[in-house]
């Protein structure tokens, strides 16, 4: 069971971690409330963006058929993965094959989720973040703190020291000469490397099409200069038609980096065709489930696969805002998370993600897709309570409990007895101070347990009658 009160606790004593995350995300949030105002219709595009993804999941064998047809008349290869373990041995095998001892990897959410580095590394395989906030984190042997900005957790100062140690950089904290540090380290395992690994922002069923949105050109060589290609994609990132992909990409970008469009939007057909300059001359696509298909189950859960991975949830979510992502303990932070995590898992192994929300309902004005995030996450603290409920009716405490409890509320004479000693023992718990009143002593930590009225009803009406 996923335990994260440990990492709550950690991260509200962490002063420099609050410092950057409130650095970062303000400048985030001001900026990406300019890029949206600019679009006229945006509601619109959000309404048709979740109506699309409604029509895809509800038909998704149909489009991901689609999908390997098309990628396999191009000449690539497509493996369907019913677990991470099937995609990490193919992968492997595959390296294993081609006699393959170093990987570049360009972002994927899906690798960390089925913890592909340490599987390679595991086997033999280098493998190389080629993202600057994946190197920076692979560095430092950390996770991801968030979905789209991996090192937001980090400050400049903290980067610079991690580049001196690591890479042997000269001091500084000039920005420009700190990413050139990384540039220059990163091309020569670019040059090495015979395979990339790449993650999938959209596939497009329509044409076989992979498409990998990014900003600093690392997707881009990745896929260029090594002779293999895997590309690894959950299921639920399918779109039905290349037309839908404008969309898509105007609420991403916006969403994602404040930005109007990426810098790169990588469309990719299969392998290097006869007479090209660059390209891989193998391509493979591997198509991960890894829980998604139990999600679909669920009518109103399944709009949960319906993220376009973009992060703004994480960004506008006050809990995420105080506690940062590492806190979460999982691949996936933020509202997102505290809602794929408990499903790609089970309740049972993620109980406290539903209730890392204050349920303010940011997360779903914000969301591109209009997941209902707040009433997703209410369902699953139900899921939760259920499971607790079911655990507590088989002890006989419990039951005993509750047959008193019955025993009591049956007899007028037993109530007011029992209503008359308890009174008196909360006052007498009250002397020593409300928050250390056993058995609620962990619920009054945080909470102000309300004073008891002087008198009860019974006896106020009593008197009532007396005086009239």
């Amino acid at each position: 069971m996923i335990e994260i009160r440990p990492q709550i606790r950690s991260a509200l004593s962490d002063s420099q971690l609050q410092k950057n995350l409130r650095v970062t995300l303000g400048k985030t949030a001001t900026a990406r409330q300019q890029v949206i105002a600019e679009v006229a219709n945006w509601e619109e595009l959000r309404r048709h963006a979740h109506q699309v993804k409604a029509h895809t999941i509800s038909r998704l064998g149909e489009y991901l058929q689609q999908l390997e047809k098309n990628v396999m008349a191009q000449g690539g290869n497509v493996v369907w993965a019913d677990a991470g373990r099937e995609a990490l041995d193919y992968i492997f095998q595959l390296a294993l094959k081609k006699d393959i001892r170093k990987v570049v990897k360009s972002k994927s959410m899906l690798g960390e989720e089925i913890r592909l580095n340490e599987e390679l590394e595991r086997n033999g395989i280098e493998p190389i973040e080629t993202d600057l906030g994946e190197y920076i984190v692979q560095l430092g042997h950390e996770h991801p703190s968030h979905i789209v900005m991996p090192a937001l957790h980090k400050s400049k100062e903290q980067v610079a020291a991690l580049f001196v140690e690591k890479l042997g950089m000269t001091p500084t904290d000039d920005c420009e000469k700190i990413t050139a540090t990384a540039r220059r380290t990163l091309r020569q395992h670019f040059l090495s490397a015979r395979m990339g690994i790449t993650g999938v922002n959209f596939g497009i069923a329509e044409t076989g099409t992979i498409v990998v949105v990014e900003n600093e050109g690392n997707a881009r060589l990745s896929v260029s200069v090594p002779e293999v290609h895997v590309a690894i994609m959950g299921l639920e990132k399918v779109i039905p038609r290349a037309a839908d992909l404008s969309v898509f990409l105007k609420l991403l970008t916006r969403n994602a980096t404040a930005q109007k469009i990426s810098t790169y939007v990588n469309l990719i057909n299969g392998n290097r065709r006869p007479g090209e300059l660059d390209g891989p001359s193998e391509f493979h696509l591997v198509l991960v489930d890894n829980g998604r298909t139990r999600i679909l189950a669920d009518e109103f859960l399944r709009q949960t696969l319906y993220c376009i991975r973009c992060g703004a949830c994480l960004d506008v979510c006050p809990v995420y805002q105080t506690i940062g992502g590492h806190a979460y303990h999982s691949t996936y932070q933020g509202p997102i998370g505290a809602i794929l995590t408990p499903q790609l898992l089970s309740v049972e192994e993620a109980p406290e993600h539903p209730f890392a929300s204050s349920l303010c309902g940011a997360c779903y004005e914000i969301c591109p897709v209009k997941i209902e995030i707040p009433h997703i996450l209410l369902k699953l603290r139900e899921k939760v309570q259920d499971q607790k409920s079911a655990r507590a009716s088989r002890l006989p405490l419990e039951r005993w409990g509750l047959q008193a409890w019955s025993w009591i509320m049956t007899s007028p004479g037993r109530y007011a007895v029992t209503n008359r000693i308890a009174r008196t023992l909360a006052r007498m718990f009250a002397r020593k101070g409300r928050n250390r009143m056993p058995p609620l002593s962990a619920w009054t930590k945080s909470r102000e347990l309300p004073e008891l009225a002087p008198k009860t009803f019974r006896e106020l009406f009593k008197e009532e009658g007396r005086e009239s």
